[in-house]
């Protein structure tokens, strides 16, 4: 299925990251039999984005490293740390006296001072692996700040645009205006490409970093990552996500996540009215035919991109942001939070300057716990080919009801939600009798009836969980 059809015939509105160019152009090359390797506690895990210059009054290693047993405590596997490299100077776009983006990198072999040293980020690592927490870093291949290492050493290693070094480029090779605080790197020189896999080899010798999420992974060459992916490999077996959704070859070259941009895009639109729940299925029928088998993304309701440039979760799903997290961690991917999501996060944390999370009293915490336990515990929710296949649940009410289970091996998961600002009556029409049966209600600690025919009431974006174990 190609993307025009996607586009004419489900009439979604996709918004792409603040940095993504608006229209995507699918560069796959063919895919191909078998997966890369991953880490076997990728297939359970809960990752979360930590955005150091604000998770904390400090806005150090040292205030992240201070809560790491709340982290563990609120059942996260994955710790992502945003940029963690010195900040270009020329070219900043922000006012003065701002900090500028994380993603203009100066020097991919050093700690931006900010954070503290190397020893700092060390012990941060170090910490994180003795409480069982893996820790990948947010890399920036696509580009470097205009005043960085590489350029003054090596300026081959830069892409000329009209015979002269260029911001990045898009995938149809145009110039990306707005991203004038950066230079494109050139992937057509082998020298390019064998300084970033030694600069993204370097945290993992001395830093024992556990893989990476890749920013803008699908502006570089696929076959750049099936070259960097064994090199990676062979220090430690990494885990790597692309920061990504239209280059199904991402998923047989080098990484075992990509961005579900599309989901994102499709369950805000619902929580805004603007679409259905019946887009779900439409959604899940397009992933499964663009991706191949195995394939797991990313599913969540913020991150730093949302989050700073389009709104807080309150902003942007309203009262149906509970039910769209629950669906994050059961729909069939990888779920994230966000740093503050567990405090029910309601600033715009700045992009460009320090603006620190106001922690407040964690309230949240219980309801992502309780997602965290029920996807460790129950392997009908792990990723990709782990996890039990979604099979939908039909109801009378398809506009407003989705309803579905998972199973795998023997583990059992019922959702039944009302994507809908509005209460309904609803009955559910399983096309399975294996479906029926007694069930945990995860929210409400009460065992559950579940039978063929079964009517409910359910209020405006209720969301009912259940599990055989």
């Amino acid at each position: 299925m190609n993307k025009l059809y996607w586009i004419l015939i489900l009439a979604i509105h996709l918004v792409a990251c603040q940095n993504q160019p608006a229209t995507p152009v699918n560069n796959s090359t063919a895919v191909t039999a078998g997966l890369p390797p991953e880490p076997d506690w990728a297939r359970s895990a809960v990752l979360y984005e930590c955005n150091v210059r604000q998770f904390s009054a400090e806005g150090n290693f040292e205030g992240v490293r201070a809560q790491l047993p709340r982290l563990k405590e609120l059942g996260i596997d994955v710790l992502w740390i945003m940029p963690i490299h010195p900040i270009g100077l020329e070219r900043r776009k922000e006012k003065p006296g701002d900090e500028g983006s994380p993603y203009s990198v100066q020097d991919y072999y050093k700690v931006n001072p900010d954070f503290g040293t190397e020893a700092d980020l060390k012990k941060l690592v170090s910490e994180a692996h003795a409480l069982g927490l893996k820790v990948i870093l947010d890399w920036v291949p696509n580009h470097t700040s205009w005043d960085s290492d590489w350029i003054k050493k090596h300026p081959e290693y830069f892409t000329r645009y009209n015979g002269d070094f260029t911001v990045p480029l898009n995938e149809r090779g145009e110039p990306i205006a707005d991203w004038s605080d950066v230079c494109d790197l050139d992937y057509g020189n082998p020298a390019t490409r064998k300084a970033m896999i030694e600069a993204m080899q370097y945290w993992i010798k001395t830093c024992d970093i556990d893989g990476f999420r890749v920013d803008m992974a699908g502006l570089v060459p696929n076959d750049f990552w099936k070259e960097a992916r064994p090199a990676l490999d062979s220090l430690k077996k990494v885990f790597m996500l692309s920061e990504w959704q239209d280059e199904p070859g991402h998923f047989t070259s080098c990484f075992n996540l990509n961005y579900g941009w599309k989901w994102k895009d499709v369950t805000k639109d619902i929580a805004q009215g603007k679409q259905s729940a019946q887009s779900l299925d439409t959604l899940y029928r397009f992933l499964n035919q663009y991706y191949p088998e195995g394939f797991a993304q990313l599913y969540f309701t913020q991150n730093h991109d949302e989050n700073s440039w389009n709104g807080t979760e309150k902003e942007l799903y309203g009262a149906a942001a509970d039910v769209f997290n629950v669906l994050a961690f059961t729909w069939q991917g990888t779920p994230m939070i966000y740093n503050g999501q567990e405090d029910d996060l309601e600033q715009r944390l700045a992009f460009f300057s320090k603006d620190p999370i106001l922690w407040k009293s964690l309230d949240k915490t219980p309801f992502f716990q309780k997602l965290c336990d029920l996807r460790h515990n129950n392997r009908a929710l792990w990723s990709g080919k782990h996890g039990g296949k979604l099979e939908k649940i039909e109801t009378d009410q398809p506009d407003q009801v989705y309803a579905f289970t998972r199973e795998k091996e023997g583990d059992r998961l019922v959702v039944i939600s009302n994507l809908s600002k509005k209460p309904c009556t609803v009955t559910l029409r399983p096309n399975d009798a294996v479906v029926a049966g007694v069930y945990l209600s995860v929210f409400e600690a009460s065992t559950v009836q579940l039978t063929k025919d079964m009517q409910l009431n359910l209020k405006p974006w209720e969301y009912i969980v259940l599990t055989n174990k």
